[in-house]
């Protein structure tokens, strides 16, 4: 028994980190407004806000996801409640600002609606706000999704949004402000957080790898741009998987697979091949694509923005200048443009974007996208209308109505 007490009194090894490894999206999530980067608007707005003392008593923040709403309000909340402040850059260090960032601040409540919904939940916030803030110069609560409170909920805050203490403030941020009442939003002083343009965040994602001691190259950091669709938490959870994925070193070829992206001078050929109406080399290039792992919704996305780029290039050849696109991408394209018109663009255009459709309800995605590349490499040498017409015998008669 006492040999047992002793095995377990005295571990034979170190009790684990609680912490652990910290995703990059939390790591370096911003403190400050001058560390907000795309929101150039609202980062001044707010800087001029609270350097005047010109705050409202509620705000309400709106974009897609990862923009930095959540983000946003809590940097709001610091600034605030900073013992040197109001401040729009929080010191970070003094026992309100270390609080707020521990998530253990009496006078900083952050609230889920998505949890919690219904009207009671509100009358405790509306009871609690009438008591000053314990330690900080205001009390400021956070709702985050505020969009998912029920329609009595948006009624019962109606009125002490309105005229609230001169010690609260109200902090909203929603995906989907169209469902948010109108009373609601004529309360609160908006602010509509735009997508990150993929050159700031191409930037971001190349100084967060000199941090972290990573090798990259600069096409492996503007294709995680890309997919990341404007939003900074998905980009930053990509890198970290690109990270993860590829050690010390992030290459371009390393994220095309890890993304499902095709190479872009394979698809190039492909589309080129696609065009000339040669199906049976088209399938041996789809069957390669898909052995090597990619996704056929993600292939017939890359043609669409290749025959976007295409139809741009066809009307502004000076788009092939653009040294941010790799050597064989321009050289080809201009290629491409030259020799196709534009309705035969806009035809494939229109087939892309229905099979596209086509793939996404499949239960078999790679059969519908050979479907619809059966389909285009018979419609796309057709002629067009106006072409048809101008070919007729001049007995004919022709009424044109376009």
């Amino acid at each position: 028994m006492e040999t047992a007490l002793k095995l377990v009194q005295t571990p034979s090894q170190p009790p684990p980190s609680l912490e652990g490894y910290r995703v990059l999206a939390r790591k370096y999530r911003p403190t400050k407004l001058s560390q907000i980067i795309g929101q150039d608007f609202l980062v001044d707005t707010l800087r001029r806000g609270i350097e005047g003392g010109r705050l409202g008593h509620a705000f309400i923040l709106t974009g897609i996801r990862g923009t930095g709403k959540t983000t946003t309000a809590r940097i709001i909340a610091r600034s605030l409640n900073c013992e040197k402040g109001p401040t729009p850059e929080p010191c970070g260090t003094c026992s309100s600002c270390t609080a707020i960032g521990l998530d253990r601040s009496m006078d900083v409540i952050e609230i889920d609606a998505a949890s919690r919904t219904s009207v009671d939940d509100i009358r405790e916030i509306i009871e609690a706000s009438r008591y000053k803030a314990v330690s900080a110069h205001y009390k400021i609560y956070i709702i985050d999704e505020v969009h998912m409170l029920s329609k009595s909920a948006f009624n019962a805050l109606l009125k002490t949004l309105e005229e609230p203490p001169a010690h609260v403030k109200f902090i909203f941020a929603t995906t989907e402000i169209h469902k948010v009442p109108a009373t609601i939003l004529s309360r609160c002083v908006r602010f509509d957080l735009k997508r990150i343009e993929s050159s700031t965040l191409t930037t971001y994602f190349k100084t967060l790898c000199d941090q972290e001691s990573v090798d990259s190259e600069p096409e492996a950091l503007a294709l995680i741009a890309k997919a990341a669709e404007g939003s900074v938490r998905d980009g930053l959870s990509l890198l970290d998987q690109a990270m993860t994925y590829g050690t010390s070193r992030i290459t371009a070829e390393q994220v095309r697979q890890m993304l499902g992206f095709s190479d872009q001078g394979s698809l190039l050929e492909l589309f080129q091949i696609i065009m000339e109406g040669n199906i049976l080399i088209a399938f041996e290039k789809l069957r390669t694509f898909y052995k090597e792992g990619a996704d056929p919704q993600r292939m017939l996305e890359d043609l669409l923005d290749l025959a976007h780029w295409l139809q741009c290039l066809k009307i502004s050849p000076n788009l092939a200048q653009d040294i941010t696109l790799p050597t064989e991408k321009r050289q080809k394209g201009l290629e491409l443009a030259t020799s196709l018109s534009i309705p035969t663009l806009t035809r494939v255009w229109q087939m892309l974007l229905k099979g596209l459709e086509e793939v996404r309800r499949s239960p078999s995605p790679q059969k519908a996208l050979e479907v619809v590349m059966i389909r285009l490499t018979h419609m796309a040498p057709l002629p067009s209308l106006n072409e048809l017409l101008e070919g007729l015998p001049e007995s004919i008669p022709v009424k044109k109505k376009f």
